[in-house]
């Protein structure tokens, strides 16, 4: 069970700000398919510029391991930040 959190054109996209998530998804980029695939294109057109916060560790690297992480957050690019 993950906890994957939304934020800005992200929530928007999802509908959602947070939503908790059955998932064998063992890297972002598996989990970014998946939260993908469960909303649609308006989300996966933000999902492929944003990044991903685990822990206090930002990445956009799709192969970054989520094993034994409980929560995810997806940060859209920010105007002026």
């Amino acid at each position: 069970m993950i906890t994957v959190g939304y934020y800005a054109a992200a929530e928007d996209a999802a509908g959602t700000a947070r939503e908790r998530l059955h998932t064998d998804a063992t890297t972002i980029g598996e989990l970014a398919r998946e939260v993908c695939e469960r909303h649609g294109e308006p989300l996966a057109s933000i999902v492929t510029v944003s990044s991903f916060l685990i822990g206090e560790e930002t990445t956009r690297d799709p192969l970054a391991s989520i094993d034994g992480v409980s929560v995810i957050d997806i940060l859209p690019p920010f105007a002026g930040g």
